[in-house]
């Protein structure tokens, strides 16, 4: 075969390929033809520091030998076999997860995607509670198949509605304090979007479980008041409701704890994860349930499965990858590095009256653009998304990719999640890069405003 240009892949690509979340025409993807470490490398030649871990799920960093080399091992051992078999990657990982996973998750089932993980968390909900209702939030997203987009908050699920919306999934106000959704002030409010949640479960039919993402990840790395997962697990525990966690992507030591429910001692019944698992060098999904979830399903049927459920190929590497994050103290750098990546962050904010707040935990932060400080008014709303209307953000992202770097932007924030293995000079060159071109967004604030000279308080 002959070998292709990197304008022929590209080209190829945008023809025959849908590109996702987006309209069609315009889109030109760029060419990656390699990446090493905390950088990714375009069919040019062009080195681009990945500031966001490709989509939050990078984090032991591209081209880690170990891992690579056990994805061959596996390849050649087993490269596949039916569900119903035991293999020796099932085994080795379930008994490392019991290891890092939160204290009393003990059973697993194996998917290639967070999606599917969360498509199994609500079965097995409906299922062990013989109740129907999932309780989510608006600001979430929890995957694009049936059951997880019916439970995303965001505008991706408006185009499933009315007739794709599945029924059974109602929405609870998010715990963002910045732009709170009841109008409150924390702490004087009393945690009123988690009692909120309260009164929905006593004024609905049958809540079979609430799904949360503990941080929540794309649309914007909201960090809830440190009282709300202690109350909601108060909440489901009194109600007789489950609690599920989406750790799709703050899990595998993005925000400096294995798991971020761990930051507040909550353990939840469920914990779906995926993403930093195998650091996405292959697709794969957890759901990990309680004792007494799986003491349930000894006598009754478990009515569940996929042909590439705990595909061998998807499993050896996710212990090879975990094996390394302890090698190399992933998870306590994450914590290590948070303080440094935030000051850097509230500098910008302090330089830029376009950034309204910063926020985050570990190695996983939102830079919040707004047109006005006073107002909290953003620059883009989701309906601004779904319009293809051009967004600032992304104006400035190309920017930052033309002076070699890549970041996630999303309707009116960025979200700076870099690889776990990133220094602080990588931070360094990253902070700066944004530093230089959120001047086009201080540009278009509709309001003349000072630049702060005081610290703003922020989770690290």
């Amino acid at each position: 075969m002959e070998q292709l240009t990197s304008q022929q892949i590209v080209d190829i690509t945008r023809t025959t390929n849908y590109g996702t979340w987006r309209f069609q025409k315009g889109w030109m993807p760029m060419h990656i033809a390699d990446a090493e470490g905390c950088y990714l490398t375009d069919g040019a030649g062009k080195k681009y520091l990945d500031f966001s871990s490709q989509l939050m799920c990078s984090n032991i960093g591209h081209k880690n030998k170990a891992v690579i080399a056990a994805i061959a091992e596996q390849a050649e051992e087993l490269s596949y076999a039916m569900p119903g078999y035991a293999t020796k990657a099932r085994a080795e990982l379930s008994q490392l997860l019991l290891e890092v996973l939160p204290q009393g998750l003990k059973k697993f089932f194996f998917t290639t995607s967070g999606t599917e993980a969360n498509e199994a968390a609500f079965k097995i909900a409906r299922m062990y509670t013989g109740k129907n209702k999932i309780i989510a939030r608006y600001r979430s997203y929890h995957g694009s198949t049936s059951g997880s987009i019916a439970a995303t908050g965001d505008p991706r699920r408006w185009a499933m509605e009315p007739g794709g919306k599945l029924p059974g999934v109602i929405f609870a106000p998010e715990a963002f304090c910045y732009r709170c959704p009841l109008g409150q002030n924390h702490p004087s409010c009393g945690i009123a979007c988690a009692n909120y949640i309260e009164h929905m479960i006593r004024n609905e039919s049958d809540v079979a479980a609430v799904i949360v993402e503990p941080i929540v990840g794309t649309n914007g790395v909201i960090v809830p008041p440190d009282e709300y997962m202690p109350r909601l697990r108060e909440i489901c525990d009194r109600n007789n409701v489950l609690l599920i966690a989406d750790e799709v992507m703050t899990g595998w030591g993005r925000t400096g704890k294995w798991f971020a429910m761990e930051h507040w001692g909550v353990t939840p019944d469920i914990l779906v994860t995926a993403k930093g698992i195998t650091s996405a060098y292959v697709p794969l999904g957890l759901c990990a349930t309680s004792e007494k979830i799986a003491a349930f399903f000894d006598d009754h049927y478990f009515s569940h499965g996929h042909t590439y459920e705990a595909h061998p190929l998807t499993l050896k590497p996710a212990t090879a990858t975990i094996r390394e994050m302890q090698r190399l103290g992933l998870v306590e750098r994450a914590a290590e590095l948070a303080p440094y990546l935030g000051e850097k962050l509230r500098e910008l904010k302090r330089k830029h009256v376009s950034v309204g707040e910063v926020r985050g935990k570990g190695l996983f932060w939102a830079i919040d653009l707004v047109k006005d400080r006073k107002t909290k008014e953003p620059f883009a709303t989701y309906s601004d998304k779904v319009s293809g209307k051009p967004l600032l953000v992304d104006q400035i992202a190309a920017k930052c990719v033309a002076d070699g770097m890549t970041i996630q932007a999303w309707v009116s924030h960025f979200v700076v999640a870099p690889p776990l293995i990133v220094t602080k000079e990588q931070i360094d060159f990253g902070v700066n890069l944004l530093d230089k071109h959120l001047v086009m967004a201080d540009e278009h604030c509709t309001v003349s405003q000072e630049p702060e000279t005081v610290s703003i308080t922020s989770d690290s």
